[in-house]
């Protein structure tokens, strides 16, 4: 359930880098522009001339005045009018052809840039998403996109335009009357004083706005997935004052950007409107004294009135502009997350280390290749090969399987001083050997399993299949070769033959068929539609086992060459505990599986169990060595809670087996 115990904080999980310059934000978009580059170039040249062709009018109005109305010229004046008409149908057929040219072309940009930023989450780590909030990256993949998109469509455009509007239609004003020409230029530098101090504070406003928008985001989304959390808790009234009390935040900040806008629209407004005023009065007195002709005043205030809308909008594209350099930063952040490579990882000196413990290990006396049946008490993983193994067999058995080799690792946001999670976790699990891992809680078991898939890098050392360093295999190859399941299952909202089949594309339908045997999933048949029934966003539709059976069917169904499984049966009943785990012996009998194990029915499916404590390896060795030889062990197969024996029970004698192999229930 989300956590309504405080109000997170706006861009709580991505602080805002350093301010840089709207022109410099917007500039990197021009890589997705660059394609389509023509055709906005055309755009923007075709709405520079219907700006022009506006322009003209007022030139003809004062033919008109001074030529046919002055003259008493009827056919004159309809002959103006006419050519007025033919203008005013030009002026709009180019801006109608303008927005037929970007339509398309931006529509594409926002949709290329969409698919990159999915592709890019889908490439970043685990931890990247570990700390960005869901409704961060939802309004940078939706709102903000659809903003960037509006700001190449229209203000971009016309910024160029109305800079050009504005420049040619002052040198027309000071070419008929220079005087007042220099009057209406009065309010420059004060417009250009107040626009830097708009640009100022609006930027900031702006971001704060969308991060805000994204905090939001994230609560509602997490209001939906939780509601039977919610509802089950009676949470709701506290959850709605979560919601209100940021929505409260987001409309202060729409109304602070709101004044910003209003003060800078109505100072543009108002003294462009005075320096009009200041001209009519004055070209007025000049008629009146004969030095100025009336067509050539009515000219110079329609060109003054035509310019009024590219001065008075240039508040409005400044903030779109803002908001658009705010939506591409944002953007961006995401963009610059560096990915996961299949680089090799650096060799240092610790790697070095680490391969020759691994030579040492690998000398005709390793400890994790003792035979089963011959236990040595308290270390329960050290002796020899068989001698009646060939020295192929021996290499194989050596070299093959699962192997964890010096593995430490640390969280990325883990507290400088922090000790890692793991450290020094030395394990090998032979070609075909099912090893379980058990361990505390916290003990770091999820975490060795997520670094199998290479979900996360390990800080040192090295896991290596079959003698081949993962960190050295392309990240496609490695995901064929090992397939997870995880205690916490995930579907999608598709059918349930189309989340098993993520495991494994080409399987076919009798693939399918022995993935839901296997995982005893055959429940999906008696759904409306079958294993085409969808099953709804998160699986909720089902059960937790249900759920859990299908996520296991989904790593099973590629029949893959290494299995990791993190207690994938917790969800199911006995009666069905037991059906699974009698179909997966086949699956794990040609398969090398690392399996986390909490039960110790599912840690009796292992060939040899791994004793993880304090992120180390401290005991290998089959169930009942484990038993005999490791205290620690036998308190997490008694089910005592924090570790401690129950009250009344003492720890059994070694040798002395427990119930059902080590559960007395």
């Amino acid at each position: 359930m989300p956590d309504t115990s405080r109000e997170p904080a706006p861009s709580e999980s991505s602080p805002s880098p350093p301010h840089r310059s709207t022109v410099r934000s917007l500039l990197r978009l021009w890589p997705y522009v660059r394609p389509v580059r023509v055709r906005l170039f055309s755009a923007a040249f075709v709405a520079v001339v219907a700006s022009c062709v506006g322009l003209v009018i007022p030139l003809v109005l004062k033919w008109m005045v001074d030529g046919p109305v002055a003259e008493r010229d009827p056919g004159g004046v309809w002959l103006g009018g006419a050519y007025l008409l033919l203008l005013g149908v030009a002026e709009a057929g180019l801006f109608g052809l303008r927005r037929w040219l970007v339509a398309r072309p931006l529509a594409g940009v926002e949709a290329a840039m969409r698919a990159d930023l999915y592709r890019h989450l889908q490439r970043l780590p685990v931890s990247f998403h570990d700390r960005w909030p869901s409704g961060q990256l939802l309004s940078r993949a939706t709102t903000d996109l659809q903003l960037l998109r509006m700001f190449l469509a229209f203000p971009m455009t016309f910024l160029l335009v109305n800079a050009t509007t504005i420049l040619v239609g002052f040198a027309i004003l000071l070419g008929q009357e220079w005087r007042l020409g220099l009057v209406l230029l009065g309010p420059v530098v004060p417009l250009l004083i107040l626009c830097s101090w708009f640009e100022a504070r609006y930027s900031v406003a702006a971001r704060t706005a969308q991060d805000q928008i994204g905090d939001l985001t994230t609560v509602v989304e997490e209001g939906v997935l939780g509601i039977r959390i919610i509802k089950g808790f009676g949470r709701h009234r506290s959850q709605a004052r979560a919601f209100r009390s940021l929505s409260r935040r987001v409309r202060g900040t729409e109304l602070r950007k709101a004044r910003l806008l209003a003060v800078i629209w109505a100072l543009i407004l108002v003294l462009p409107e005075i320096a009009i005023g200041a001209a009519l009065v004055l070209g007025t007195v000049r008629v009146a004294d004969g030095g100025l002709s009336a067509g050539t005043l009515v000219a110079f205030l329609s060109t003054a009135l035509a310019l009024r809308w590219p001065v008075e909008s240039i508040g409005f594209l400044l903030a779109m502009s803002q908001e658009s350099a705010t939506a591409t930063e944002r953007y961006f952040e995401v963009m610059d997350a560096p990915e996961q490579t299949d680089q090799p990882a650096p060799v240092t000196e610790r790697s070095f280390e680490v391969m020759d413990a691994a030579a040492q290990r690998d000398q005709p006396t390793p400890r994790t290749t003792e035979p089963r049946d011959q236990p040595t008490p308290g270390a329960a993983a050290s002796t020899a090969d068989p001698p009646a193994l060939g020295a192929a067999e021996r290499g194989a058995r050596t070299e093959g399987g699962l192997r964890f080799e010096g593995v430490e690792f640390r969280y990325p946001d883990a507290p400088p001083g922090a000790p890692p999670t793991l450290h020094g976790v030395d394990l090998h699990i032979r070609p075909g050997e099912t090893m379980a891992l058990v361990g505390a809680t916290g003990s770091g078991k999820t975490t060795l399993t997520a670094l199998v898939p290479r979900l996360h890098e390990t800080t040192r050392g090295r896991i290596t299949l079959d003698g081949e360093d993962i960190a050295a295999m392309p990240r496609a190859r490695l995901r064929e070769l090992v397939a997870v399941a995880f205690e916490e299952p995930t579907l999608f909202s598709a059918t349930a033959a189309e989340n098993v089949m993520m495991g494994a594309d080409g399987a076919g339908e009798s693939g399918l068929r022995r993935a839901l045997e296997v995982s005893q999933a055959e429940f999906v048949h008696d759904l409306p539609q079958g294993v085409r029934t969808q099953v709804g966003e998160q699986g909720l539709s089902l059960s937790g086992g249900q759920r859990q059976r299908l996520a296991l069917a989904r790593a099973v169904v590629g029949r893959p060459r290494f299995l990791v499984l993190d207690d994938p049966l917790s969800a199911l009943d006995v009666h069905t505990e037991a059906l699974v785990e009698a179909a997966l012996r086949q699956v794990l009998a040609t398969t090398t599986a690392l399996v986390v194990a909490h039960r110790p029915s599912t840690v009796l499916l292992a060939d040899r169990v791994a004793l993880l404590s304090g992120g180390r390896i401290t005991a290998v060795g089959t169930h009942p060595e484990l038993l005999r030889s490791s205290p620690e062990y036998r308190l997490l197969m008694s089910g005592a809670p924090d570790g401690h024996t129950p009250h009344g029970h003492a720890d059994p004698a070694p040798g002395t087996p427990a119930v059902d192999g080590g559960s007395p229930r």
